[in-house]
């Protein structure tokens, strides 16, 4: 990974001086805050606190899964010109440490949008240890203190338009609020109380809500689970009556799938917001309608 970054530190430094030579069609519109986020959640909440006075680009591709994704030499020249870059923080990036280092921008400001939240872990891949549960944008709550981090970077980098950007932090914690609610009222009552997901993903919304989440893989999605591993889950699945082994959009449906025959069980998708799909993003879907997506899948596979 430092090798990369350091790689890419070159290329954007050639690039930056070529640009300077250039006609300046590149250049920022100065009237509009830049900002930069990592992956969908951060992009989403700075879009609707921008509103029309922020131009946010996101660095994740659509569809692809962020754990591992690293910035390429673009990527680079965007957080150089970039006034705000928006991050989770507490290992969910790979790269931000290395990235800003190679910058050249002592303007950025940074945001680690899960500063003071990420305070549940997981174990490590390879069973050495734990590490810090960094899904924390699945607890309404902690995405709304995300969304008022975010605010308080634009507020510092415009500070003129404070009141509009304050505006919009006011109706979105409403809707957090709002959607907190709906969990706790839908999922309260509910007597089965455990899901099979994908990766270790769902820990905060699972400690909001009461639920115990039986996770197949690690931190990262892209880990293989070892065959005893396997055997833990089938076990937990049959011994607590699950009747649905939930994946993800953006890995592959390959190991639920064959929980799911061993068990007699059926799968379904359980969203971690990681990221989005083209076909979602082009229908207008955002963090609210696949976090209520979320909980009408929820409340169908734990009815008894």
């Amino acid at each position: 990974m430092k090798k990369s970054i350091l790689m890419l530190s070159a290329i954007l430094s050639v690039s930056l001086l070529a640009g300077c030579a250039g006609t300046g069609s590149d250049k920022k519109d100065k009237s509009m805050l830049s900002v930069t986020t990592s992956f969908y959640p951060l992009y989403d909440f700075s879009v609707k606190l921008g509103g029309d006075k922020a131009t946010v680009t996101n660095l994740t591709p659509s569809g692809v899964e962020p754990h591992d994704w690293e910035p390429s030499s673009n990527d680079m020249i965007t957080l150089e010109n970039a006034d705000i870059l928006v991050y989770n923080g507490s290992g969910m990036e790979s790269w931000t440490d290395s990235a800003l280092s190679a910058l050249n921008n002592p303007d950025l400001i940074v945001v680690e949008a899960s500063k003071g939240l990420s305070d549940l872990t997981a174990a490590d891949e390879d069973g050495s240890g734990t590490s810090a549960d960094p899904h924390v944008w699945l607890d309404p709550e902690y995405a709304k203190a995300q969304m008022k981090a975010i605010l308080d970077a634009y507020i510092k980098a415009d500070p003129e338009n404070e009141s509009y950007y304050q505006a919009n932090y006011d109706k979105y914690a409403v809707e957090f609020d709002l959607l907190d609610s709906e969990f706790e009222e839908a999922l309260s009552g509910l007597t089965q109380k455990n899901i099979v997901v994908a990766h270790d993903a769902f820990g905060y919304l699972c400690r909001a809500y009461g639920l115990t989440q039986m996770p197949i893989e690690g931190l990262s999605a892209d880990s293989e689970p070892s065959s005893a591993r396997m055997s833990e889950i089938i076990d937990f699945v049959r011994k607590n009556n699950v009747k649905v082994i939930f994946f993800e959009e953006l890995v592959s449906p390959k190991v639920a799938e064959v929980i799911a025959k061993e068990t007699g069980t059926v799968t379904a998708v359980l969203n971690p917001l990681e990221g989005i799909t083209s076909d979602q993003q082009k229908a207008g879907e955002d963090y609210f309608s696949i976090m209520r997506e979320n909980l009408a899948t929820l409340i169908t596979s734990l009815a008894e």
